[in-house]
């Protein structure tokens, strides 16, 4: 058996008197040096614990600050905007492609913003001459007569992802139809939009003006499809030999089905007008009207704002004003429409 190593003992074995001492003494000592130094560890704690509680506690009231100051108005204190679309597409497309606006006007402006989205041209312009709507995004001529009969303001309209505040009509047939000029349209079936349309309607009367042609007679058939995706469908399942609508309506069903693509090609069309533009009623408080103005003019500029427009298909909104209407005032008088009357527009 090897010798026990010096200093070391071996279990079972008891301590010489002087070594037990010694070593009593030794524990004693460093055992006074580890308690100074434990409660020196002890009281840094303490005092960073204290420090980290009271830095916390001021980042909690800064955030119960920041809280407070932007929590909503309740329900009953918050103002109630009802906003109109006409039916440029399908009801509940056309819902769809405005929501996030409305949904993003509302939080930023703490309002409620509504959208209604009517099965007609004629009955927006109705329900705002009824104050039942605050406003709408309307058409060229559907603006330019709610203007003229209703007394609205524009505020805005979008720009597209293109640079293009503005949309001009197209005449549409078939690629297999074998129309190519007026005098294929003969005896033919013509799909119309609605009368409050620049697009739908204007257009084609332009257009059969152009060629000194009554279409009343000139054609077999005509009909007002009611919306612009309307038209372009009759014309492509053969419901119509030919058909009017809006550039922007037909490029973006263009993007989305193949068959508007490759089935379709434009016969002729009309000068820019600008797109759906915002205008709301003239009565309309003018700080609501600055507001909304003021949001819409800097969406862009937000984060939030910019995938909103990117849903919308569109870059920005762009300021708008009456005299950007000039020329469809001038299109609409030179063919005869009667845009101060309570009744739809006349054909010349």
């Amino acid at each position: 058996m090897l010798p026990p190593k010096k200093g070391h003992v071996r279990p079972g074995c008891s301590l010489p008197h002087e070594v037990r001492c010694a070593a009593e003494s030794r524990w004693q000592k460093r055992s006074k040096r580890d308690c100074i130094h434990e409660q020196q560890i002890l009281f840094l704690l303490k005092k960073h614990f204290i420090a980290v509680l009271a830095i916390a506690g001021l980042f909690l009231a800064i955030g119960c600050s920041k809280e407070s100051s932007t929590v909503s108005k309740p329900e009953e204190q918050r103002q109630t905007l009802m906003i109109g679309l006409v039916p440029e597409q399908s009801l509940f497309k056309q819902a769809r492609r405005y929501e996030p606006i409305a949904e993003y006007l509302s939080m930023r402006l703490d309002m409620d913003i509504h959208l209604a989205v009517m099965p007609t041209y004629e009955q927006v312009l109705t329900n705002i001459a009824q104050r039942k709507l605050d406003g709408a995004f309307l058409g060229s001529l559907s603006y330019i007569l709610c203007r003229q009969q209703c007394g609205i303001e524009v505020l805005a309209r979008p720009e597209d992802l293109d640079g293009h505040s503005t949309y001009y009509g197209v005449v549409i047939v078939r690629r297999d139809s074998n129309i190519h000029s007026v005098k294929e349209v003969r005896g033919k079936r013509f799909a119309f939009v609605d009368k409050y349309t620049t697009a739908g309607y204007l257009l084609p009367l332009a257009y059969f003006k152009k060629w000194q042609v009554d279409y009343r007679t000139y054609l077999k058939e005509y009909y007002f499809a009611g919306t612009h995706e309307d038209v372009i469908y009759d014309v492509i399942d053969r419901k119509a030999d030919i058909g009017a609508v809006k550039s922007s309506v037909l490029n973006r069903l263009a993007d989305e089905d193949p068959r508007v693509k490759n089935n379709l090609i434009v016969l002729s069309r009309t000068i820019d007008v600008p797109e759906n533009s915002l205008a709301v009623r003239r009565d309309l408080p003018q700080q609501i009207k600055e507001q909304l103005k003021l949001e819409l003019l800097r969406m862009h500029d937000d984060p939030e704002g910019r995938l909103v427009l990117k849903s919308f298909k569109a870059r920005r909104f762009v300021e708008t004003t009456d005299r950007d209407f000039r020329s469809v005032y001038l299109f609409a008088r030179e063919l005869g429409v009667d845009l101060s009357g309570k009744h739809a527009p006349s054909s010349p």
